[in-house]
């Protein structure tokens, strides 16, 4: 039996899981797309999520329909004072919204981070929720020196294992 993973049309795919969460599962898919980086990796990371059991809150990660009719994954930034949301992707800088509370479906649980599934209270998950929405501004930045760092790291491992 073939158990290696299928790539399936969000489109297709996403209903279905809708449809489950409705019953009150809670289900898990594999992460598309870059909006979430750093936090979680495009076909790296999983997530689970299950249906809303209440008012979503800052550093909530949701899943949303926008009116044009995609599936997005996004972090609550901040709640307007009529309960519209404004999300925005750990890669991102701009928010999106408003988003009314009826386009969002799914509250994501927990994520499976680099192998490891992790919830609220584990310290990358509150840092993406909490001091990396602060940083909004500063992200570019802040991205640009990650990736300069990483360089020197792995170039000076480079080194160290050349010696």
């Amino acid at each position: 039996m073939d158990h290696s993973p299928r790539i399936v049309d969000n489109q297709t795919f996403l209903p279905v899981l809708i449809e489950l969460i409705d019953q009150g599962h809670t289900v898990a898919l594999t992460i598309t797309g870059h909006s979430m980086t750093p936090f979680l990796v495009h076909g790296r990371d999983q997530i689970r999520f299950c249906r809303p059991d209440r008012p979503l809150r800052r550093g909530d990660m949701a899943f949303f329909r926008r009116k044009n009719g995609a599936y997005v994954m996004h972090r609550v930034c901040r709640v307007d004072k009529n309960g519209c949301y404004y999300l925005v992707g750990d890669e991102q800088t701009l928010l999106e919204g408003p988003i009314a509370p009826e386009q969002v479906f799914g509250l994501v649980v927990q994520v499976c981070r680099k192998g490891t599934w992790i919830g609220p209270g584990d310290f990358w998950w509150d840092f993406f929720a909490g001091p990396w929405l602060n940083l909004l501004p500063l992200r570019p930045v802040l991205r640009r020196v990650y990736a300069l760092a990483s360089r020197l790291w792995k170039g000076g491992r480079a080194h160290e294992t050349q010696a």
